[in-house]
């Protein structure tokens, strides 16, 4: 059983960095990749990047291009989002999840981890 840990989140003016922080307790066959999803009150929950493990491959969601950043550390089975230029609308509980592949679809993921909030005022 994997099981992934986040942190990071907080309370950040509009314009501002954040950096969120994925643990994974290990990599297995099932856990390829690691993505983050988002969820504010009353919405879906909302595919935000992904990264595989070994190839380093990353995905985003039209939205954050250009403003936010997955990366990976490989050593401390770690991955990072990055969010620059934050804007009120990101605000939402952050979840990192692992699945086989780095995709949109929610329930293709075995392992998510508790959420962290990110709050961005304006």
């Amino acid at each position: 059983q994997v099981q992934l840990i986040e942190s990071g989140g907080g309370l950040v003016q509009a314009g501002g960095s954040l950096k969120l922080s994925c643990a994974a307790s290990e990599r297995t066959s099932r856990s390829n990749a690691v993505s983050w999803f988002r969820q504010a009150p009353g919405n879906e929950r909302e595919f935000v990047a992904g990264i595989t493990w070994i190839s380093g491959t990353t995905v985003y969601t039209d939205s954050v291009k250009g403003r936010f950043t997955i990366s990976r550390d490989n050593a401390k089975n770690t991955v990072y989002l990055q969010m620059n230029s934050l804007k009120p609308e990101d605000t939402a509980v952050y979840y990192c999840a692992s699945g086989r592949l780095p995709t949109a679809v929610a329930r293709s993921y075995a392992y998510w981890g508790q959420g962290t909030q990110v709050t961005v005022s304006s």
